[in-house]
């Protein structure tokens, strides 16, 4: 049974979530304080937390990075906010995706649905790589390969963790290598992926994804700015 920790002090928005998510099939559990949240975490090691941005003893935000430090857990942020900058702030912060209140119970149940499956399916790219040095469709001669079939990326034969928006962003690199995409073709690619992607989310995707794929991030061999236009990948 997947499981989902939920980090919210307003106890009737908490409980009705948990009393929703158990009747879906999740096993929930509440923490209203983010200390309780962060010392739940290794017991109840659950396959999603949901984190409130407002919450009484810390910032969620600060809550958000320390979670992203100790655990590669998806976290799906929520808040009353909705401004950009809130929604950027929370993806620099570590968190995987980012829900407005008022929110649809269903909308909920389809985003954790979505973060664990990206969960299962990066475990079961990792176990591959693991137990098979030579996969089939991975070509070890090249620094960055794709492997669509598992939607796992390596990076001179080691396997590295994306979120589902960093893993399409690859793909479109990858597929159209040397092309120069501007930042509102990328916004119209990763949209159907990501409700909210903007400018600023794509910059913070690519420094993601830098951080990830090249040696220096601050001097990128791969993913390089093209000013004035966009991004484009370049292979050597």
């Amino acid at each position: 049974m997947d499981k989902v920790l939920i980090i919210e002090d307003d106890p009737i928005m908490g409980d009705m979530i948990a009393m929703y998510l158990t009747e879906e099939g999740f096993l929930a559990k509440r923490a209203e304080l983010g200390k309780k949240g962060l010392a739940l975490l290794p017991e109840f090691n659950p396959d999603v937390v949901l984190l409130d941005l407002v919450l009484p003893d810390v910032s969620g935000m600060e809550l958000c990075s320390e979670l992203r430090r100790i655990s590669p857990v998806p976290i799906l942020v929520v808040s009353m906010k909705t401004d950009v900058s809130e929604r950027v702030d929370a993806l620099l912060a570590g968190a995987d995706d980012f829900l407005c209140k008022p929110f649809s119970m269903r909308e909920l149940t389809a985003k954790i649905g979505a973060m664990i499956r990206r969960t299962h399916l990066n475990q079961v790219a990792e176990n591959a790589r693991q137990g098979t040095a030579e996969a089939s469709n991975v070509e070890k001669q090249e620094p960055i390969v794709l492997d669509m079939e598992r939607r796992a990326i390596y990076v001179d034969g080691y396997y590295v963790e994306t979120t589902f928006s960093e893993f399409e962003m690859m793909r479109l690199f990858l597929t159209n290598p040397g092309k120069v995409f501007s930042r509102e073709e990328l916004i119209n690619e990763l949209r159907g992926f990501d409700s909210f992607v903007t400018e600023r989310a794509i910059d913070v995707h690519i420094a993601n994804l830098r951080k990830k794929i090249e040696e220096n991030p601050k001097e990128p061999k791969h993913i390089r700015t093209v000013w004035g236009v966009g991004y484009k990948f370049v292979m050597g």
